[in-house]
């Protein structure tokens, strides 16, 4: 799929060298058809190396995409330069007039604080309410889901005792869904999170279905019964490197750390780790494009007829 984005993104350099299609603006203004539009709230200290992870999952499809990279506020970043956010992000005041047939809002690490000390939660909440009535489907992931169910439907997150990090198996609910289709019966996913909900509590809200799930992990992926919002607990986008980056970090700050699951080869930290989970990562983000996005999306976007398509948007 070519993925649209602008000539002088440095994830346009490093996803050509691994042989994945972006389009350039330049090639993409002769393009006579109808992209999709999808905006990425990017919630990550490290904007440069998500944008590159989201992408990469992005790329499956023969559909092509325009993003727009968002971001909150214009406070200045310690882990990206200003210049970056200057050229390549829009503030979401600037495009909260805009439709869109997908949102992507990342994780943040923001784990064990309460949603409302967080200091951008009224703004949070404001852009989760208003992509109920701008955009045709939106992905939550990790601490985005949690928060977005809690605003949307009242679920609590608990917090467990030692961090959930590794790679765990997986299983599809329903081999009919169209979000998991093509997928095998097992396949594995990343996590990295304190925060959890009780299956039970999912259960409970008669709007949601639960898609994926784990033994060890828990509830992985959520949707609404109207497809207009998807909630991943795990972090299938992760590249091969990122848990382990993640745990040399942590043990900086606690020796005690707990080591990633079924990650490092033989368990042993000093053994370059593989990803084992790339294929269904890709899946899932072509089918929620496809069946949740490219479907039922339609052909001209604006509010009305976002709303036409999910007339229970209204929770």
């Amino acid at each position: 799929m070519p993925i649209k984005i602008p000539d002088q993104l440095p994830a346009l350099s490093i996803l050509g060298e691994e042989n994945i299609f972006v389009m350039s603006e330049r090639r993409a203004a002769s393009q006579e058809i109808r992209p999709m539009k999808v905006a990425i709230l990017n919630l990550m200290p490290n904007k440069i190396e998500t944008e590159v992870q989201i992408l990469r999952v992005l790329s499956n499809t023969p559909l092509q995409i325009n993003v727009d990279f968002v971001r909150i506020h214009a406070n200045e970043s310690k882990h990206t330069p200003k210049e970056h956010l200057d050229n390549f992000y829009r503030l979401f005041d600037d495009i909260k007039n805009t439709q869109y047939d997908g949102l992507i809002i990342t994780g943040a690490p923001l784990a064990l604080m309460e949603y409302e000390k967080v200091s951008f939660w009224d703004k949070i909440c404001e852009i989760f309410d208003w992509a109920e009535e701008n955009v045709t489907s939106t992905m939550f992931s990790c601490w985005a889901a949690h928060a977005a169910l809690y605003h949307h439907y009242g679920l609590r997150r608990h917090l467990r005792k030692e961090k959930l990090s590794g790679v765990f198996q997986h299983s599809p609910v329903d081999q009919k869904e169209q979000l998991t289709r093509g997928f095998e019966e097992f396949f594995n996913v990343p996590h990295s999170r304190f925060g959890y909900i009780d299956k039970s509590d999912y259960l409970s809200i008669p709007e949601l279905k639960i898609i994926a799930e784990s033994p060890e992990a828990g509830v992985y992926v959520v949707a609404s019964k109207n497809k207009q919002q998807v909630y991943l607990t795990g972090h299938p986008e992760y590249d091969s490197t990122t848990l382990d980056e993640e745990f040399q970090r942590d043990l900086k700050a606690d020796i005690n750390a707990v080591m990633p699951n079924s990650y490092y080869i033989d368990d042993d930290i000093t053994k370059v780790p593989h990803s084992s989970w790339r294929s269904h990562a890709s899946l899932l983000f072509t089918n929620w494009l496809n069946y949740y996005v490219y479907q039922i999306t339609p052909y001209k976007l604006d509010a009305t007829n976002i709303k036409a398509i999910h007339p229970d948007a209204e929770l």
